[in-house]
């Protein structure tokens, strides 16, 4: 892998002298999220690999290029996983690219977002430098917590090389639940149960189903069904059930050519938004809309109003900003980061936001 780092760094360094962007980019299974894509590609699957890996430590390290399927099941055999769950959407999508999107799957909202996950990373920044951040142990308070600033950037800080993940054992019992609620029974219900000792993994709401998944020991399981009631699904049609909502392919998810997708983040105890067809997840925290990018004033406003944001997540117009536009004092302190790890401008320039 070493060759392979000089030879990005090399590419790099032309690149920032000369003021030519660089377009980052693993598997290519996330090139529909974010702003625009421009500037000449800069691949990162040569950095594949697992670096470092002891079970026993629940840490693994490995180059950005390692497709992430490749990483699970390496973990899937010590009985591990990455509890964040990152959305595959396809079987090229790498570990590098999951982390730069930042983007966790359905047990996001029990056990925390991917940024959580990330114990240290190494970055070739806009000046072809290496530069190491964090380390392989949750408590690393040695500077800025570069690291996990990572998680999210969608390649506009540099070139991730390689990442240190904190990794847990797989759960000894699983079972979904699925029961006939509407939008707000199903918030109001979930509600209660996340404040009692149950051991709730993810829930999803769609079309009138409530569908929760628990994990933990069989006789909590046991005793968690007993009083939660509903229809318990057999593991398999489970399993394709959560996996199609991890990689957004379930019905819901197909677009009309005149749709976009929108992701919309809100306390759980807000109310529905009433705004087009949703499917709610992370216990009423994320919510997806199938709407046109032309409705991004009602949608964001709406989100506004309820203490969220709203990200135009697929389908968009190339016009209609995919984030929520970030006020005055936030956007000088993207740019302050941006200027410092990229003086030159490189890296995905309009990625992320229109200015840089």
């Amino acid at each position: 892998m070493e060759a392979a780092l000089q030879s990005l760094a090399a590419k790099i360094t032309q690149a920032a002298a000369r003021g030519r962007p660089l377009r980052i980019r693993g598997g290519g299974t996330k090139d529909f999220y974010g702003q625009q894509l421009h500037g000449e590609l800069l691949d990162a699957r040569p950095l594949a690999g697992v670096l470092a890996y002891e079970p026993s430590e629940l840490v693994v390290t490995v180059g950005a290029g390692t497709r992430l399927r490749e990483l699970e099941a390496l973990l899937a055999e010590a009985g591990q996983h990455l509890p964040f769950e990152p959305p595959r959407f396809g079987v090229a999508g790498t570990v590098g690219g999951a982390v730069a999107a930042g983007l966790s799957g359905p047990a996001r909202a029990s056990v925390g977002a991917a940024r959580d996950f990330v114990l240290g990373a190494q970055l070739i920044n806009g000046r072809g430098e290496r530069l190491n951040f964090g380390g392989q142990v949750m408590k690393n308070v040695a500077g800025y917590d570069i690291s996990r600033l990572l998680a999210g950037s969608l390649g506009t800080l540099g070139l991730i090389t390689q990442l240190s993940l904190k990794v847990l054992p797989r759960a000894p019992a699983e079972a979904t639940l699925v029961f006939a609620l509407s939008e707000t029974s199903a918030r109001q219900q979930l509600n209660r149960w996340c404040g009692q000792p149950l051991p709730l993994s993810a829930s999803a709401w769609a079309d009138g189903q409530l569908w929760v998944r628990l994990r933990g020991a069989q006789a909590a399981l046991a005793s968690a069904c007993r009083q939660m009631g509903g229809e318990r699904l057999d593991e398999p049609r489970a399993q394709r059930q959560w996996d199609a909502l991890r990689d957004q392919t379930l019905p819901f998810f197909r677009l009309a050519p005149d749709e976009a997708l929108w992701r919309v983040s809100v306390p759980d105890t807000a109310s529905p938004l009433n705004l087009g067809p949703t499917l709610v997840e992370w216990h009423g925290a994320q919510r997806w809309l199938r709407l046109p990018p032309a409705e991004a004033p009602r949608v964001r406003e709406v989100a506004a109003r309820l203490g969220g944001h709203a990200t135009l997540f697929r389908g968009g117009d190339g016009v209609t900003p995919v984030f929520t536009p970030l006020t005055p004092p936030l956007a000088r302190i993207h740019q302050a980061l941006k200027r410092e790890f990229d003086p030159a401008g490189v890296f995905c320039p309009g990625r992320l936001t229109p200015d840089f």
